[in-house]
């Protein structure tokens, strides 16, 4: 195995950056970061110095390092290690912490730098994934605030209390209303929340206990929904993808198939398209 790294950000998560990484013989001086790092190790063993210890974070562990604390990296391994990184900036994860709660609160901040969460990590790596591959804001800002929400209300030493589920139901079904009217529309999660008057994380975690989805599932749910009835009126496959929001023909077969069972060829020519 070699050393490799990918470095990126996302301009629509306020440039959240972003590092999946293989690291051997490289390590890191001492330094420190203006935002948060937090990520998983996905295989070997990191070492780093932080707040006067040595930490060793192995395979599906969390690493959470808090804003400007100065910490070191490297290998505890001769094969090296291999992580996904996330590194949002002080005001992203205030923001996920206040729609927590019922009100403003502090910085979140974190006493454990490893962290041995098995499910939450699962979580953070699907997400870190989905930043590589999804397109959808929806679904990249929903499913950010979902597990940077479960990270703070986990480990945060100054956890917010959860702001508890009450019955907004008219608010969900004007949400639902406005993804329906556009479901193939690159809807915000932001916008979208604003918009019912809800903040973003208590508006998914509603929304999801409302309709038995997550904002991004429902729209995807509306989406193949369109793509069946275009697809009903003959309409070629590559464009029923284009109409309905997805990148391309193989996108749409995807998640075509992961709902209705069959592919948008298969469903088409049951329907004697074909």
């Amino acid at each position: 195995m070699k050393e490799s790294a990918v470095y990126w950000h996302a301009p629509d998560l306020g440039d959240l950056e972003l590092l999946k990484a293989t690291y051997i013989s490289h390590a890191f001086s001492r330094h420190a970061h203006a935002g948060f790092v937090i990520g998983m190790i996905e295989r070997g063993i990191e070492v780093f110095d932080y707040r006067g210890a040595t930490h060793f974070a192995a395979p599906g562990d969390v690493v959470v390092i808090n804003p400007d604390m100065v910490h070191t990296g490297h290998s505890g391994e001769a094969e090296g290690w291999t992580y996904r990184m996330f590194y949002p900036s002080i005001g992203m994860m205030r923001r996920v912490a206040d729609a927590i709660g019922d009100r403003p609160g502090d910085m979140p901040f974190f006493d454990n730098a490893v962290i041995r969460d098995p499910g939450l990590a699962a979580q953070l790596r699907r997400l870190h994934l989905l930043m590589e591959r999804s397109h959808s804001h929806l679904e990249r800002t929903s499913q950010f605030y979902d597990v940077m929400g479960r990270l703070i209300l986990r480990h945060a030493s100054n956890a917010p209390a959860e702001k508890k589920l009450g019955p907004e139901r008219l608010a969900i079904r004007k949400a639902m209303a406005l993804i329906d009217s556009d479901p193939a529309g690159n809807i915000f999660l932001e916008d979208l929340s604003r918009r019912v008057g809800l903040s973003p994380y208590y508006f998914s975690r509603l929304f999801q206990r409302y309709t038995g989805l997550p904002p991004h599932a429902y729209r995807k749910h509306k989406r193949i929904q369109q793509a069946r009835r275009l697809l009903r009126a003959q309409l070629p496959i590559a464009r029923v993808a284009a109409e309905t929001g997805f990148a391309d023909q193989s996108h749409l077969t995807r998640h075509f198939k992961q709902i209705v069972g069959v592919t948008p060829g298969q469903y088409a020519s049951r329907i004697g398209r074909l």
